[in-house]
C-alpha cells in the first residue's frame, strides 16, 4: 500500500512540475495565455500559484515562485519516501 501511495504522489508531482514550467515557458510568447492551451493551464496552475504569489517572491523582475513551489514538490516527496520506506 505504500508503494502505491508513493507512485501515485510522484505522478502528482510530475505532472504538477510539467504544468508550472509549460505556464513559466508561456509567458515568454505574447498572446500564449490567451490561447485555448493557454487558458486550461492557467485554470489549473493558478490556484496552485495564488498563495505563493502573496509572498512575494519577485526579485529583480523574476517571480521565483514556480521555483520554490517545484522545491517543495520535491522535498515532499522525499519526506514521503522517508517515511515509507
Amino acid at each position: 500500500m505504500s508503494i502505491l501511495l508513493y507512485v501515485i504522489w510522484a505522478r502528482v508531482v510530475n505532472v504538477a512540475e510539467i504544468l508550472l514550467v509549460v505556464y513559466a515557458l508561456l509567458s515568454w510568447f505574447p498572446g500564449a495565455y490567451d490561447t485555448s492551451l493557454g487558458r486550461i493551464i492557467r485554470q489549473i496552475v493558478n490556484p496552485i500559484l495564488a498563495p505563493f504569489r502573496r509572498l512575494n517572491l519577485v526579485f529583480a523582475g523574476v517571480d521565483f515562485s514556480i521555483i520554490v513551489i517545484v522545491l517543495l514538490l520535491n522535498f515532499s516527496l522525499t519526506i514521503l519516501r522517508n517515511i515509507l520506506f
